[in-house]
């Protein structure tokens, strides 16, 4: 009987083994990194076509030529950096990666999108210096910003170009025609727009290239919404049919937008995003935004992970790069988009929250959170059930209480207010909410502890959102009577919310799972129901008012929002300081965060516990403090080429990258990462039975000539933490100074330790932020 059912296992393996070889033969898109361009601005045409025909080459010497159709790039990279993408099988890409002169190749990933009062709360409400922006509007107009999104919808007024001067002349880019977007769509305000729609098709083992029609049209709203965050012109009356109502604008009113369209509803393609970070970088841009990441379940490392990889050739050419962290929270190592030298934003609230109130029957009122236009007034009450006391046949009451798709019976739920509760993560606020409209439900309260801090926009349709204890209130009505009955009111817009900011409770967090000797998240801005411009037309049933046209503005909540407040808020800062890198500017924007909320109290989490630096960074950003920094942390790109050598990376790599004959420390270790000359300190293992660790930073002053900056330590309890020297002395020619950071831990708790290293000179405060690990 054995051997039957040995030969028979064995069958089923050979199988396995032969639809796995298949498979691994089926060509699938590839980026293949080959480091650094040779080119430079003079010979750029001429290398391009090159280097084009040097990646063709390549590309045939290992594709067979039965299948010489495959023998194409579907991108080319050329300016910043060297590369292609290309259709491969899995041994294919493996014979290139050992290739000479080839840095990585990888899958082409799919990353997804991190999806008006919040400059005027940055600028006032924390207690900053009053609002001067508008005599440095004028010099926003030299700054250009690359937005890489889902594209543009030019038509918003938040991209009127009235009052706007001339294009700035080193500006290089297009304004790309498509079937439904014309070069007239661009102005002196929308400068440039790009799409890029060459997509790989599969014809069973066939490929081919097919180009889909496009255009750098926005049909999403995700990038519009982003692009008028960062640089959207001044817009009275705007507002969410009534909600949120105001003066809609940009961090940088003044600033150019050049639109990149290299995403679409379902994602983005990682070789489409890499080839929209060469182009911005050639056309000229000064600052990238990018609310756009890998999943933090499945994240590559440096060398494989598209954003990181032109990031860095950004940072080389001197164009920053700001990206979202993620909404993954409130997990920690959660958090995208870590690599030192990408700037890492996590998102927090604001001062305006919008609630719906819950009428029961006993007149008793609850508020809960949410976004909806729905007619239901006071006047009339409707049956309130629980999910699993109109479940349908055969579905259990758990599956039922989650408002699962197909558990609840129609003509149970017809006319009530249903009741669900969030026990199983996996079925979303969108999903229950639409289960429960299908079923003719007069509305829904859902039950759920988290996200209650982003308002859930349910258009017309009756819903709200309450916490554990308003649950408890409602269940308790419930008990004590035979006919349940409660509204649901439309909502309504509450001003001057304290405390504000907190961190959002889907932001991610970190320590970074890649290294936690770089401190991720570096700083936090608003990305909680904010108010931009949007694609003006309905694009679900029942997300317009009864009587309404689409609105050209719209409220949305992720770290895709916060991104482009810090995006803004570099641009403010460049208009000022022309000159300075973009390691200058984040220095700037890092060490001037602040750190309390509107009521001058410790910034707290979602739980309403205070908020450490792996959850906030160095705090929410306070772009005027910014333009007088004091002192900067200037982190150059030998900085990275030694990060990289400390990761692990190979030398003859971190060479092809940087195009030197750059050499790594003779010993390189993790551990020294601490050193580069971050403006923040992580140190991801401090043991408490070994000497003292040494962190050296140098620091510039760009505040007063002849000024002395003292260092004030706060530390936790049994952490030991000495500055030597305590005094920097700047007089005319010194511009720089080093110094060290001693941390011992013999009497610290175990795990995390967070502080601040303050510089002090009578007038700045520059803030260090420190988290290290004692084990």
């Amino acid at each position: 009987m054995e051997a039957p059912k040995f030969l028979h296992l064995l069958s089923i393996a050979c199988l396995l083994i032969s639809a796995t070889a298949t498979s691994d033969q089926i060509p699938k898109p590839y980026v293949v990194y080959m480091g650094s361009s040779s080119s430079n601005n003079l010979e750029f045409e001429i290398d391009s076509q090159s280097a084009e025909s040097y990646h063709l080459q390549l590309l045939s010497s290992i594709i067979p030529r039965s299948e010489s159709e495959r023998i194409a790039l579907i991108h080319h990279y050329s300016h910043a950096l060297s590369g292609f993408s290309a259709m491969l099988t899995e041994s294919e890409a493996s014979a290139l990666s050992g290739h000479d002169g080839v840095v990585s190749v990888f899958p082409d990933p799919i990353l997804q999108l991190h999806t008006t009062r919040s400059w005027d709360f940055l600028e006032s409400n924390l207690g900053m210096k009053p609002r001067d922006n508008f005599r440095y509007q004028h010099l926003a107009s030299d700054v250009i910003i690359g937005i890489i999104d889902t594209g543009i919808w030019p038509e918003s007024p938040s991209f009127n170009d009235v009052g706007i001067g001339k294009i700035p002349p080193r500006w290089k880019g297009i304004c790309m025609e498509g079937h439904d977007f014309k070069k007239s769509n661009c102005n002196r305000k929308l400068i440039g727009a790009r799409y890029y729609n060459l997509q790989p098709a599969f014809d069973g083992n066939k490929t081919r290239a097919a180009e889909a029609k496009g255009s750098p049209r926005d049909n999403v709203g995700h990038g519009t919404h982003t692009a008028s965050t960062a640089a959207g012109t001044r817009v009275k009356n705007a507002s969410y049919y009534g909600l949120a109502q105001g003066t809609a604008r940009g961090g940088s009113t003044s600033a150019r937008v050049a639109a990149y369209k290299a995403c679409s509803q379902d994602g983005c393609s990682g070789a489409t995003i890499l080839k929209a970070i060469d182009d911005a970088i050639k056309d000229g841009v000064d600052i990238i935004s990018i609310s756009i990441g890998l999943s933090s379940l499945f994240q590559s490392d440096f060398l494989n992970d598209p954003i990181a990889i032109g990031a860095f050739h950004a940072e080389k050419k001197g164009v920053m790069v700001v990206c979202s962290a993620g909404n993954d929270g409130p997990d920690p190592y959660s958090i995208v988009n870590t690599a030192p030298w990408i700037f890492t934003v996590v998102a927090s609230t604001i001062d305006r929250t919008f609630q719906s109130t819950i009428v029961l029957g006993n007149r008793k009122t609850i508020q809960g959170s949410a976004i909806n236009f729905s007619n239901l007034t006071r006047s009339k009450m409707y049956p309130l059930v629980l999910g699993e006391d109109v479940a349908a046949k055969f579905t259990p009451a758990s599956e039922a209480r989650n408002c699962y798709p197909g558990s609840l019976d129609y003509q149970k739920a017809a006319g009530k207010i249903v009741i669900c509760v969030a026990d199983d993560t996996t079925v979303s606020r969108r999903i229950k909410k639409l289960v429960v409209e299908d079923t003719k439900a007069a509305g829904m309260i859902l039950i759920d502890m988290d996200n209650k801090d982003v308002p859930f926009d349910a258009g017309v349709f009756p819903f709200t959102h309450i916490g554990g204890v308003e649950g408890t209130q409602i269940l308790k009505y419930i008990n004590s009577t035979r006919n349940p009955t409660a509204t649901i009111l439309p909502t309504s817009q509450v001003p001057r919310y304290k405390p504000a900011p907190i961190v959002a409770s889907f932001s991610s967090r970190g320590p970074s799972s890649l290294t936690e000797n770089i401190l991720k998240p570096d700083i936090m801005a608003p990305g909680t129901a904010i108010l931009a411009a949007v694609v003006p037309k309905s694009t679900e049933p029942g997300s317009v008012p009864i009587g309404k046209k689409p609105s050209f503005y719209g409220i949305k909540s992720g770290t895709s929002m916060a991104c482009p407040h810090v995006t803004g808020a570099a641009a403010f800062i460049k208009s000022v300081h022309k000159r300075w890198s973009p390691s200058k500017i984040k220095s700037a924007l890092m060490t001037t965060a602040t750190m309390y909320n509107n009521i001058r109290k410790p910034l707290t989490n979602n739980s309403n516990y205070f908020s450490n630096p792996q959850e906030m960074g160095v705090g929410e950003i306070s772009p005027q403090s910014a333009l007088n920094p004091g002192l900067i942390f200037e982190t150059d790109v030998t900085d990275y080429l030694q990060f990289l050598c400390y990761y692990g990376y190979s030398q003859k790599n971190i060479r092809y990258m940087s195009k030197t004959n750059f050499s790594c420390p003779r010993n390189s270790s993790e551990d020294l990462i601490s050193n580069i000359n971050y403006p923040s300190i992580s140190i991801e293992t401090l043991n408490r039975h070994q000497k003292p660790k040494v962190i050296r930073r140098t620091v510039t002053n760009v505040g007063f000539p002849n000024s002395t900056y003292t260092a004030n330590v706060h530390a936790p309890a049994g952490l030991v933490v000495k500055v030597f020297p305590n005094k920097l002395a700047f007089a005319e020619g010194v511009e720089k100074v080093s110094y060290t950071v001693s941390f011992y831990a013999k009497e610290a708790k175990s795990g995390y330790n967070f502080g601040t290293l303050t510089w002090l000179d009578g007038k700045h405060h520059v803030h260090t932020v420190f988290a290290v690990n004692v084990k």
